[in-house]
């Protein structure tokens, strides 16, 4: 064969070669453009009421009018949240199967280390859908008028103080640990079943203190029977305007919120990521939807699918570090 043949049998099979990458490229794509085929499952890893069920069910109707599909929502609750954290990192990666999952998805691999999947690696973040802010709550006759005043009370009173929390493991009580464990104070645990004994006992004085959800302390706030310290956000609260964060209390490592968001299967394209993370942001913009967050006291997030990846890589070695030092275990 020429030089000149095999340079042209060769050009021809480059172009063949394009023509079928093009070809099985494009066909990918169709499938991605096409979502959904089917009904989307929303799996809610807690109960009814909840606020990551709250969002589900608020978001499944809109966003069914969006795909022409049927988007049902799933309650799978147990195991703090592990029971429907594990159904969905098994499910197909397609994006029919969604997780919408709270804070617990950062702190459980802390309190659980063996868990059945990897919260990095089983997992292809889709979108960061609202934040809800917290604070330090003490009782008001207790001697202090700032988060500086209540530090320098626990130093000299260390073990004297006690903190509330609706249970081991959970945001508020890991919450406190870090403020504990970043300033070196002494303040006793007591959990409890539940926010409602939590917050009622320290406005009845049975306990000093306790980290609360904003929204869940504002009419003990707003009446005087609790005094607020410092909210954990980076911005002060439009709720609270006169109360300063923990960076302008000195303690700027201290900026926890409670988050919602959203998480698919590892291996879900990231077309089909995009198209999901695309529709939610659209729907965080409607005054609707910001009415309904408002309601609950939460506050609209959105963004990129890498926000919400880039706020789970911070929180897992940022919560263990908690769990280990102070030693907790889950209820």
């Amino acid at each position: 064969m020429t030089t000149g043949r095999k340079m042209f049998r060769m050009r021809w099979l480059l172009v063949l070669s394009g023509c079928g990458a093009a070809f099985w490229a494009g066909g990918a794509a169709a499938q991605d453009a096409a979502f959904p085929t089917r009904a989307v499952q929303f799996v809610v890893a807690y109960t009814p009421g909840t606020g990551a069920d709250i969002l589900a069910r608020a978001f499944g109707p809109k966003l069914t009018e969006r795909w022409q599909v049927s988007v049902v929502t799933d309650n799978r609750p147990g195991a703090t949240g592990t029971i429907a954290t594990e159904f969905v990192a098994k499910a197909p990666p397609d994006g029919h199967t969604l997780l919408f999952v709270a804070t617990s998805f950062g702190t459980t691999p802390a309190l659980r280390p063996n868990l059945p999947f990897d919260p990095v690696k089983s997992f292809a973040p889709v979108a960061l859908i609202a934040t809800s802010g917290l604070g330090v709550v003490v009782h008001p006759q207790l001697p202090v008028k700032s988060l500086k005043d209540f530090i320098d009370l626990a130093k000299r009173r260390p073990g004297d103080l006690y903190y509330s929390s609706p249970g081991n493991g959970g945001p508020q009580h890991l919450a406190m640990e870090l403020l504990k464990l970043e300033t070196g104070i002494k303040i006793v645990h007591v959990p409890y079943k539940g926010f409602a004994g939590a917050i009622t006992d320290v406005v009845a004085g049975h306990v000093q203190a306790m980290v609360s959800a904003l929204q869940s302390a504002h009419a003990q706030v707003s009446s005087g029977r609790l005094r607020m310290l410092a909210v954990m956000s980076g911005e002060r609260s439009t709720a609270f305007p006169g109360v300063p964060t923990m960076k302008e209390a000195g303690l700027p490592s201290l900026e926890i919120y409670t988050w919602y968001g959203t998480f698919a299967p590892a291996g879900t394209s990231t077309a089909v990521v995009a198209r999901i993370n695309g529709d939610i942001n659209a729907l965080l913009r409607q005054p609707d939807m910001q009415e309904l967050l408002a309601r609950q006291g939460m506050v609209p997030a959105g963004g990129p699918s890498v926000r919400l990846g880039d706020l789970v890589k911070k929180e897992l070695p940022r919560w263990k570090r908690v769990v280990d030092a102070a030693k907790i275990k889950a209820d």
